[in-house]
């Protein structure tokens, strides 16, 4: 004789305590998953947080999703209880007690609320009670439920795990750059604008970290970018601090720079002037008097020590120093330019020299037509100004003459 409810025969004692057994302990392992999710991190937040926008969303659907869990899970579980209750009252149970228990345990012994069916298992006569499950079904029914749940919990946890720590890096950084700027006792605009927007930005991780997500994985672009503006923001204050703790000395520093400048641009005026008395030229460098316009932009620099604005400070202070650094390899290059014409005036005399002792070496001292090149070549190179171009020219010519007579007339 079968079970009417279950479709089968009653189980036999032995079957149904093995059957019941079994059950309880997967209701152990279910009852564990369920407590295990609720305890989880990401389940946490969306719990007890006050979220918005996509986050919001997402905490109403795993609300939805757990809520049907546990009221599944409630429903299961009560039938388990009866059924171990009926065992109990039964030491030897009889067919009676065997077929309620085949029931409970086999049959479509989970009855859901009504309002629990969903619309399309419905008929247009259906009883206002609920639909019916088996324990096994009920299992069926709440695995999907706690699957999706799970993977939108461990999503979420993700991506909050994610931006909170990268937030908190940021927000580290940040405290630091307005330490420092205290400290400096001046406000930074772009540190101002900079803490603004990590304020909104904390406020979206907080409440929303979803909006900063794709795909479920965290999306630092913002915080990223935030945090490499604040890495060159504190870099900037921390030369304005070591400015601050020793201005005086830097600005020293300047002053003799553009010392060495004036300095350097006086030694290449004094040996323009030279030039231009010794050697006929219209190539001389121009020399622009840049120690002044350095003086100038260091006299526009110290006050900012007294406005406090020691980012400004360092910025035209280190700008200063590189104008200073190249103005001087300017004047230096300029005065050897210079004085390379003096050099090579006296280079082309000592050639003139060595030329004409090669000529008396080859017994062509008393060479007359080489004795007119030379003393026009020796008037052009101790002649002031002298024209080296000119001087040049001729002294190839004394050279070229006694290499002629040296090959003979054959040659």
């Amino acid at each position: 004789m079968s079970d009417a409810g279950s479709g089968r025969p009653p189980m036999g004692r032995d079957e149904a305590d093995r059957t019941l057994a079994h059950l309880l302990n997967e209701r152990e392992r279910i009852s564990a998953a369920l407590l295990e999710l609720e305890a989880h991190q990401g389940h946490q937040l969306l719990d007890g947080a006050a979220l918005t926008g996509r986050t919001a969303e997402r905490q109403r659907e795993v609300q939805a999703r757990t809520t049907a869990l546990w009221e599944l899970f409630n429903l299961y579980e009560a039938v388990l209880g009866r059924a171990r209750e009926l065992r109990a009252r039964h030491s030897r149970p009889g067919q009676a007690q065997l077929a309620e228990l085949t029931m409970l345990l086999a049959g479509p012994s989970v009855e859901l609320p009504a309002e629990e069916v969903p619309l399309e298992r419905r008929t247009l006569l259906s009883p206002p009670t609920g639909e019916r499950l088996t324990l096994a079904a009920a299992v069926q029914r709440m695995t999907p439920l706690y699957e999706e749940a799970a993977r939108l919990v461990a999503a979420v946890d993700t991506v909050w795990s994610a931006l909170l720590e990268r937030f908190e890096d940021v927000d580290r950084e940040r405290r630091a750059a307005v330490a420092l700027a205290e400290r400096l006792g001046a406000s930074d605009p772009a540190l101002d604008r900079l803490s603004a927007e990590l304020d909104a930005l904390g406020t979206t991780v907080r409440t929303d970290p979803l909006a900063l997500s794709r795909n479920d994985r965290a999306d630092t672009t913002r915080l990223d970018a935030a945090a490499h503006e604040l890495a060159g923001l504190r870099r900037a204050l921390e030369e304005a601090a070591r400015v601050q703790g020793g201005y005086a000395e830097r600005l020293d520093r300047l002053r003799a720079a553009i010392g060495e400048v004036r300095a350097a641009e006086q030694e290449a005026l004094r040996a323009r002037d030279e030039v231009l008395v010794k050697i006929a030229s219209s190539t001389l460098p121009d020399l622009p008097d840049r120690a002044r316009a350095l003086e100038d932009r260091l006299a526009a620099v110290a006050p900012l020590a007294g406005q406090r604005r020691w980012a400004d400070l360092a910025a035209r202070a280190t700008d200063l120093e590189a104008a200073a650094a190249t103005a001087l390899e300017q004047a230096r290059a300029a005065t050897g330019l210079i004085t390379g014409l003096l050099d090579r005036r006296e280079e082309l005399r000592g050639r003139l020299e060595a030329y004409r002792m090669k000529a008396a070496r080859l017994g062509h001292a008393e060479d007359a037509e080489l004795g007119r090149i030379y003393q026009a070549a020796r008037d052009l190179l101790w002649t002031s100004p002298c024209d080296l171009r000119k001087a040049t020219v001729t002294l190839s010519g004394y050279q070229q003459a006694i290499s002629s007579r040296a090959k003979g007339p054959n040659g």
